[in-house]
């Protein structure tokens, strides 16, 4: 007898993480990818409809909004889509059957402290973007049965703009960058993120996950290495966050702890720099 695949929906098709989710060569998959032309998560009744027409094994909702400044000024919308978005979604799982994954951030924390965040932490959010991916944390794991929580950090990848996209545009145009220093963080390439969770939403283990890239840089050593791995001449200097003041502030450390994605068996995602190579030489 031969396994149906398990279909897959994912909000935020068009996104970073949505594009790099459903082009995943993973065998025995089937992606419905919605975009936000596709699909408006802030309209309860749309989401309920388009899960009930398609009835997925698991959702992965990787609809966000993601302009960390801005959101200090548009506190409304981001929270309409980050939290109202999210309870539609996870409600709407919950109807059809469905896993419900929401991926979540670093920024839930506070970023004082000076070891990886575990997953028991509590959450201490300093921004608009923080407290309604935080509120969007509450709705999936309240509204769905069968949900994941999964945090994660400085994602980059071959679609969409990222950190690792500036430098490379800048590094070929001016001879010296300025990059902060005092910021402290995993980078996760999204082929690895989105392996790990079609690898999590195979399975029955519910609950909240960190998933990163394993080891930390700050920003200025991630710099750097983008540009010793690409020979790209450019220089790098170091800055403080003090000197780049930004509307919402940035964690000082947010690296994450891995403990519980080690308990529930799944390998530890590989090196960050090791990633950083082959995304760099595959593109």
């Amino acid at each position: 007898m031969i396994e149906r695949p398990i279909r897959i929906a994912v909000t935020g098709a068009g996104g970073q993480l949505g594009q790099q989710l459903i082009r995943l060569q993973e065998k025995g998959v089937e992606w419905i990818g919605w975009t936000r032309q596709d699909l408006d998560i802030t309209d309860a009744e749309r989401c309920r409809r388009k899960l009930a027409e398609v009835c997925p094994d698991a959702v992965i909702h990787a609809a966000a909004y993601t302009a960390v400044d801005q959101a200090e000024s548009d506190p409304e919308e981001a929270r309409l889509v980050n939290a109202a978005g999210t309870r539609h979604m996870a409600e709407a799982a919950e109807l059809v059957g469905a896993k419900f994954c929401y991926v979540s951030t670093d920024y839930v924390f506070d970023g004082q402290a000076t070891s990886p965040y575990t997953e028991e932490a509590p959450p201490n959010p300093q921004t608009v973007y923080g407290r309604t991916k935080r509120e969007g944390e509450l709705h999936a794991l309240e509204k769905c049965s069968r949900s994941f929580v999964v945090r994660t950090s400085w994602v980059y990848g071959r679609y969409g703009p990222n950190f690792v996209a500036t430098m490379l545009r800048l590094g070929r145009t001016q001879k010296e960058l300025n990059v902060v220093r005092d910021q402290v963080g995993s980078p996760t390439y999204t082929l690895d993120l989105a392996r790990f969770l079609v690898a999590l939403v195979r399975t029955e283990h519910f609950g909240l996950y960190h998933a990163s890239n394993s080891g930390s840089c700050s920003w200025y050593e991630f710099a750097k290495a983008i540009f010793e791995l690409t020979g790209i001449p450019a220089q790098v200097l170091p800055c403080t966050t003090a000197e780049f003041p930004r509307p919402a502030p940035r964690p000082k450390y947010s690296v994450l702890g891995h403990q519980r994605l080690l308990q529930m068996g799944f390998p530890p995602m590989r090196h960050w720099r090791t990633a950083l190579a082959d995304f760099l030489q595959e593109t």
